[in-house]
């Protein structure tokens, strides 16, 4: 009976995948699928035509990969790189058609100078991320803070006479000077002090394929332009800090771009970009980071399938981090860990693609709790508001067993009975830790205990404050 049963499950399993089209083959969980096929040692799905549509072929793929690595097949990888690839090529393909013509837009003395805050998601983070957001849309709720009374993120951007790119990095005490498409289009580094605004430029249209004009090189369109351009950026923030840094940075030198070549992007459009913008590095990931920081406040964030992600932004009130009562509870501590972001995102979107069950179960559940979470906020009930902060770490560790490492549960253990909840902001593993304070006493001890016993000689207390202003742009 078992043989028979086996049986008519391999041949279900061959008929499901070669009548893709008519069966719901590539809605299932892909993970369960490439078990089985390895199991009845099944041939490897064929790839889709270019015919099929996008979001079945990046599934495919995925398939095929997975297959591939239970087989201990070496090209497994090149098939997860082609399904990333057809992820940005979904994405760019939208605004392939959106190509800029960048005009100087100030005097030859004045500067452009933008600034930004940092995000904290306190709900609903991972719902934002392609696919999952392509295909179910996302819901999160987050804040734009500033630290220690500043935007953390600021850049200035200027004409120069000559007609070169002059890229500088304060914080890095790094410079390049790029003087060729081919330099400045080699943007996919990661780690690499300029890689944001070389694909900033790039999205603004100098750069051939996002260009409405044709020249024979950079200095020539340099030139027509009117001058050359010199960049410098802050990030007055460490590396790793799990509060939406690389994302709202690439806003932050859009926004200058923008208003330094007159193209008339508004923050939608910059956050947009943002998104492209990533996918153009390969580092992938959401919207939430940018809306988070160039929008200021706190507020819940809600996008719907599709490859074209518009969040629509809706403000929540900012009693609970405004009022005496409560302003001193919210608490920001550097762990002085890093961990980068992307080996995670990669792993987590990898699940997404294939359908894992458990995975869009949690993803579910989270986007669920940031309506839990803005209902909590609208009522100002912040007892209630600090426990779901607990609940949302709770399901970003559930997602990735990374996330809360051996050296910040150690932190945690000595403050945990003093808060109502507490999380790392963004992926965890590292950066910063919020806590949500009982009461303004035990704030207080939160502060003794994690100055007194810090531990490493970079953990230190940050000041944050809600900011009431996200991205700005002025001019000198």
């Amino acid at each position: 009976l078992y043989e028979q049963r086996n049986a008519f499950r391999k041949e279900n399993w061959k008929g499901l995948a070669a009548n893709y089209e008519k069966s719901v083959f590539y809605q299932l969980d892909l993970l369960d699928a490439a078990n089985e096929f390895v199991r009845f040692n099944l041939d490897t799905p064929d790839v889709l035509q270019e015919d099929a549509a996008p979001m079945l072929r990046i599934h495919n793929r995925m398939l095929r990969a997975r297959i591939m690595k239970l087989r201990e097949d070496k090209d497994c990888a090149k098939e997860e790189q082609a399904a990333f690839q057809l992820l940005r090529d979904g994405l760019l393909g939208v605004m392939n058609e959106r190509k800029s013509h960048p005009t100087l837009n100030v005097y030859s003395d004045q500067i452009v100078w933008s600034r930004s805050p940092v995000r904290i998601d306190v709900a609903g983070g991972w719902t934002d991320t392609p696919p999952y957001s392509l295909y179910s849309g996302g819901s999160v709720v987050n804040l734009a803070i500033e630290l220690n009374g500043q935007p953390p993120l600021q850049v200035y951007v200027k004409p120069c006479k000559e007609y070169h790119i002059t890229l500088r990095s304060i914080d890095m005490g790094a410079m390049e000077v790029i003087r060729n498409y081919e330099e400045l289009q080699d943007y996919k580094k990661v780690g690499s002090p300029f890689s944001i605004p070389k694909a900033a430029l790039t999205l603004a249209g100098f750069a051939p394929a996002f260009s409405t004009e044709s020249y024979p090189s950079l200095a020539k369109q340099l030139e027509a332009f009117g001058s050359g351009i010199e960049i410098t950026l802050l990030a007055a923030i460490p590396a790793g800090s799990g509060l939406g840094t690389s994302s709202i940075l690439a806003s932050t030198v859009l926004g200058a771009i923008n208003d330094f070549c007159g193209l008339a992007w508004d923050k939608n459009d910059i956050c947009s970009y943002t998104l492209v913008l990533e996918q153009l590095l390969t580092t992938g990931g959401g919207w939430q980071d940018q809306y988070g920081g160039v929008f200021s406040g706190i507020k819940l964030l809600q996008s719907e399938a599709g490859f074209e992600q518009h969040p629509l932004v809706r403000w929540l009130p900012d009693q609970l981090f405004i009022h005496p009562d409560y302003r001193d509870c919210h608490l920001l501590y550097y762990t002085g860990i890093t961990r980068t972001a992307k080996s995670i995102l990669a792993e987590i979107v990898s699940s997404m693609f294939l359908n894992s069950g458990p995975h869009l179960s949690l993803l579910a559940e989270m986007k669920a709790h940031a309506m839990d979470m803005s209902e909590a906020i609208l009522r100002s009930n912040f007892d209630s508001f600090g426990r779901l902060v607990g609940k949302t770490w709770i399901q970003n560790q559930a997602l990735d067993c990374g996330t809360n490492p051996p050296a910040v549960a150690a932190i945690i253990e000595k403050i945990k009975d003093y808060t109502l909840g507490y999380k790392l902001p963004g992926a965890g593993g590292g950066g910063y830790l919020y806590m949500v304070a009982k009461d303004p006493q035990a704030a207080g001890q939160i502060r003794r205990i994690l100055t007194e016993q810090a531990p490493n000689p970079r953990a230190r207390f940050v000041e944050m404050t809600l900011s009431d202003k996200g991205l700005q742009v002025s001019r000198s």
